[in-house]
């Protein structure tokens, strides 16, 4: 892979507690990686460890296949990145803030401030202090920051955080747009599985310092349990004559036949054709799957970390 991002077996222990062991994965240029887990399962440490903030206790962080270290300053010029709580200056405006940023990072282009602030939906608030914003708009200018240079990886840790619907809507399709046709590589962090999904090329677990799971977008769906939930005026025929075809089912909690048998599950029509066949015919027959949090959830709980 033309990787990006690179971690290899990455740790992070601090005295007795391992707050990241071993973790190894590798992004592509224009992917957009969610590292989904719970709050303190070791998510911010490993963005830090990447940032070059903290230093591993055993493997190594690469982008572009250059190490993260002390020496490798010229690294940063193409990242740009939020960790944790958004910082600014208080007493500034949005735009005084956004400008103080712009000559950090040595941008000469002077539209930039500008630009990054109709990219965030910031220009209402140019002339409000930063101390005075909401928590979404917050958040907004510290994506903006992470925005200014136009770097070409962008690492964020729970960007969604404090963001209303129609913000979270507007800030992932900005990282499709970024990730698709720019070709910026997104690593984003956050506990929003439902989502990230949305957004997400590649997904990756992290639970307890490890990484239980990796799965491209375009796979994710196949790894939901789904299940037929069927309704009928004599449920107990309908259970017997499902039981007696070969396709397991039991009650649900709310009374009704449900079955997890593959054949029934992508075959739905045909189980209402046999069961009329058997003079029992269903009056509601439907396909459920299992959502993101509960798939989430049955990860963490399967792998018994």
């Amino acid at each position: 892979m033309n990787s990006a991002i690179r971690l290899s077996h990455v740790s992070k222990r601090y005295k007795k507690f391992l707050a990241v062991e071993d973790i190894s994965l590798e992004i592509g240029r224009g992917e957009i990686y969610g590292f989904i887990g719970l709050n303190g399962s070791g998510k911010t440490t490993t963005i830090k460890m990447l940032l070059g903030m903290i230093r591993p206790s055993e493997g190594d962080c690469y982008i572009e296949n250059q190490k993260v270290g002390l020496a490798n300053h010229s690294l940063w010029a193409k990242v740009g990145s939020l960790v944790e709580t958004p910082y600014a200056y208080p007493e500034l405006t949005v735009k005084e803030n956004l400008e103080i940023f712009r000559r950090l990072r040595r941008v000469s282009d002077s539209s930039a401030v500008q630009q990054v602030m109709d990219q965030l939906k910031l220009t209402a608030y140019a002339d409000k202090k930063a101390g005075k914003l909401s928590l979404g708009n917050m958040q907004r200018l510290g994506i903006a920051k992470a925005l200014l240079h136009k770097p070409e990886i962008l690492i964020l840790d729970e960007p969604s955080n404090g963001l209303d619907p129609t913000g979270i809507i507007e800030v992932r399709e900005l990282f499709q747009h970024l990730a698709y046709d720019l070709g910026v590589t997104i690593f984003m962090s956050s506990h929003l599985l439902s989502e990230v999904a949305k957004v997400a090329t590649k997904i990756g677990i992290i639970h307890q310092g490890n990484l239980l799971q990796e799965v491209k977008a375009d796979q994710f769906k196949d790894l939901l349990n789904r299940r037929l939930v069927i309704d009928a005026q004599d449920r107990g025929k309908v259970l017997a004559a499902m039981n007696k075809a070969g396709y397991p089912s039991l009650f649900n909690e709310d009374g009704k036949i449900e079955t997890t048998a593959e054949y029934a599950v992508r075959h739905p029509e045909k189980i209402s054709r046999y069961l009329v066949s058997e003079d029992v015919p269903p009056n509601h027959l439907a396909l459920e799957e299992e959502e993101l949090e509960a798939y989430f959830l049955r990860v963490i709980t399967e792998r018994g970390v």
